[in-house]
């Protein structure tokens, strides 16, 4: 009886909503939208009871644990799962932003998020990346670009920007699988240093430079970052999809750091997903929960804003800002395109449930990508020399000539 109460309630909502939607009990009871574009199978019920007060989160985890099921395009299905939960939740939110500013980032912690995240299976990140395994937005030109064309366009839109010259020193801070300093090496003649917490991706980079003949180039280390060595300043930094695992907190230790490595009158480029809602450090409607528990512990988003103050008061001016909002929704479409051209192959690395939870990640975050809940930002700053000079030209000329 309870659970015929709690499907008429869900009915009644979703035929007020107006939404393509159905819902499907495990004894066949069903309501909802009588043509739907998505329906949901209920398996269990008690995920019955949280389809009753949804949230977008809720609803992410009831599909990761097979409690639900999804039938309809991955599109649809977070378009139409998100309509459905509607509005957020702020006092809950309220309370997960008091416990995150109790997360320690320190090194033992960070070294397990990171592990936790990439250290899953080589062979599962092969099977829907580009062929340099590149983990964050990719940069388009032209509309027919292919993922593995505008990573490329990404690695050199970096490089440019950085005013990346031959023999000069180049760190990257959370380099991945290694392509941001393999690519400075060998097109940009750099003398290029990554370090990475995760040992999947350092030795998966080592491999890659020993095979395109890189060494003494170009090399990558398993380091945590605040550990990076200051004797030798480096002339041109780059963090790319590194500093939103920092943790808000720990901002001015992040850049303090970055301060002191970098010589006078070099320059850093900050690439990193950002809130686009002042104040607020998580997504909400349980998503940020949802992401902490199952996909990024520890992970933490800030306003741009926030990360120019962060820059400055470290000594660092920022000089140019660029939104990629609209690459990052791309790319994660074509991620999620890949992982599901690749189903069979994924659920023989790393099984159903990790399948399921990076399907409905990266699609709920390219969603809010083109909603404008969150966007990913490139700062480039500069550290000024005597006198407030810059090494930098005037205009953005050097960036886009071809």
């Amino acid at each position: 009886m309870q659970d015929t109460r709690i499907l008429a309630s869900i009915g009644r909502r979703i035929e007020e909503s107006g939404l393509p939607l159905a819902v499907r009990l495990w004894n066949g009871a069903s309501a909802g939208a009588p043509r739907p574009q998505v329906t949901i199978t209920v398996r269990h019920p008690l995920a019955l009871a949280a389809l009753g007060r949804p949230t977008a989160g809720g609803l992410a985890k009831g599909y990761v644990e097979q409690q639900i099921d999804v039938d309809g395009p991955i599109r649809d299905v977070v378009g139409l799962g998100t309509a459905l939960a509607g509005a957020t939740d702020s006092a809950s939110l309220a309370a997960r932003r008091r416990l995150a500013r109790w997360v320690r980032h320190t090194r033992a912690y960070d070294s397990k998020a990171v592990r936790s995240h990439y250290d899953v299976s080589d062979d599962f990140f092969g099977l829907w990346l580009d062929r340099r395994r590149v983990y964050s937005c990719a940069y388009y030109r032209r509309a027919d670009d292919t993922l593995e064309i505008a990573q490329e366009q990404k690695l050199d839109h970096i490089c440019r920007k950085l005013r990346l010259a031959a023999g000069e020193r180049f760190l990257d801070i959370g380099c991945g699988w290694g392509a941001l300093v393999m690519w400075a090496a060998e097109r940009y003649g750099a003398q290029a240093l990554g370090v990475t917490l995760s040992r999947n991706q350092h030795d998966y980079a080592r491999a890659r430079i020993r095979e395109l003949g890189l060494e003494g180039r170009c090399e990558v280390r398993l380091l945590d970052y605040r550990d990076v060595p200051e004797e030798r300043p480096f002339d041109k930094i780059a963090s790319i999809g590194m500093f939103e695992h920092v943790g808000r907190d720990n901002l001015a230790a992040y850049f303090g750091k970055i301060a002191r490595v970098l010589r006078p009158g070099g320059l850093v480029l900050n690439h990193g997903i950002t809130h686009n809602t002042p104040g607020q450090r998580e997504l909400g409607s349980d998503i940020g929960e949802f992401i902490g528990t199952y996909v990024f512990p520890g992970g933490e988003l800030t306003h741009v804003s926030v990360v120019m103050e962060a820059l400055s008061a470290q000594g660092l001016e920022s000089w140019d800002v660029e939104s990629l909002r609209p690459h990052y929704a791309k790319t994660l479409w074509h991620w999620v395109e890949r992982l599901e051209a690749n189903r069979a192959a994924v659920l023989a690395a790393v099984g159903e449930k990790l399948y399921r939870v990076w399907r409905i990640y990266m699609a709920g975050s390219a969603l809010g990508f083109e909603r404008g809940w969150m966007s990913v930002y490139q700062v480039l700053a500069g550290k000024p020399l005597a006198g407030g000079v810059l090494e930098v030209p005037e205009t953005r000329d050097h960036i886009y000539a071809r």
